[in-house]
């Protein structure tokens, strides 16, 4: 993405645009000192959390620019969670949504990270908040059943299961297994991004998906499930059957807005069930500042 881009997405940001200039000087902050001072930058987020920095990493400087690189989404696990939940991250990365579930809101959460490298990036963002007692993170893809799996490596925010027909330079084996077998208890939310393996890291999750107190799932639906041959509408039917609707989120009328399918203006979709008791959450959430604004 060209420098003209990201300033036009950063200032088109809805928690940028009534201070477009500020916006610009945090990316032009981030831009010099990164160059300056190669590495790692320890930056201060929300309510005293913390979040490792890097030149290039997509997700972690969209967080500085913008203060939740995924607005809605972000903010709906801040209204909607409780410090007495368990909060489920599926493809974790370095751990934006882990941190704001147990480093700002307080609860305890399941993360898994299948690549090495970006997995210590994601224990060294919780290790700085403080989180061990709270955080329980695995070395693993999640998918329709246990074995073992090919993985990208170099990709960034973008690391995915190896297609069958991809030639892909850097690639390494790693662990799969299921949530039915990885998780205990009961999330009363979880977040699926797995760059378009949904379908198998679903099918493993039918006993998780029965119990009735999983109220609210945030899964990327783009459509890069299409280079397996997974279909997305098939997605959107099972969590029909296990009653869930989808929805969109405004953060600042704290209002869900109900879906005919996946969300197409964003890459996430929240699917919700128990919708009277989760918009009573939301409602009663305490309000959260960022960048100047209060949500």
């Amino acid at each position: 993405m060209s420098i003209i881009n990201t300033v036009l997405n950063i200032i088109r940001h809805p928690f940028n645009r009534s201070n477009k200039l500020s916006a610009i000087f945090r990316f032009i902050k981030w831009q010099i000192g990164s160059r300056l001072v190669p590495g790692e930058v320890i930056y201060e987020w929300i309510n005293g959390s913390k979040i490792i920095a890097r030149t290039g990493e997509t997700g972690v400087t969209g967080n500085i620019y913008c203060g939740l690189h995924e607005s809605s989404d972000m903010a709906f696990l801040l209204h909607v969670l409780r410090s007495d939940d368990l909060f489920v991250d599926v493809g974790a990365n370095v751990g934006s949504y882990t941190v704001l579930s147990s480093a700002v809101v307080g609860a305890k959460s399941y993360c898994f990270e299948p690549v090495p490298s970006t997995f210590n990036r994601l224990r060294s963002n919780i290790r700085i908040n403080g989180m061990n007692d709270k955080v329980i993170c695995s070395n693993v893809a999640l998918g329709s059943e246990k074995g073992k799996i090919y993985f990208s490596s170099d990709q960034n925010c973008m690391n995915h299961v190896i297609a069958d027909h991809e030639v892909v330079e850097n690639k390494i084996e790693v662990p799969v297994s299921t949530m039915d077998e990885e998780i205990e208890g009961v999330p009363f939310l979880m977040k699926i991004d797995v760059e378009g393996y949904e379908t198998p890291a679903l099918e493993g999750a039918k006993a998780l998906l029965s119990k009735e107190g999983v109220c609210a799932i945030i899964m990327e639906l783009n459509g890069a499930g299409a280079r397996y041959g997974y279909n997305e509408s098939k997605i959107l039917e099972l969590m029909a059957e296990f009653g869930f609707n989808t929805y969109s989120y405004d953060p600042f009328k704290r209002k869900l807005e109900s879906l005919n399918g996946k969300n197409v203006s964003e890459g996430n979709t929240i699917c919700i069930r128990n919708f009277g008791g989760v918009l009573e959450r939301i409602k009663s959430a305490p309000k959260f500042h960022i960048n100047g604004l209060s949500i």
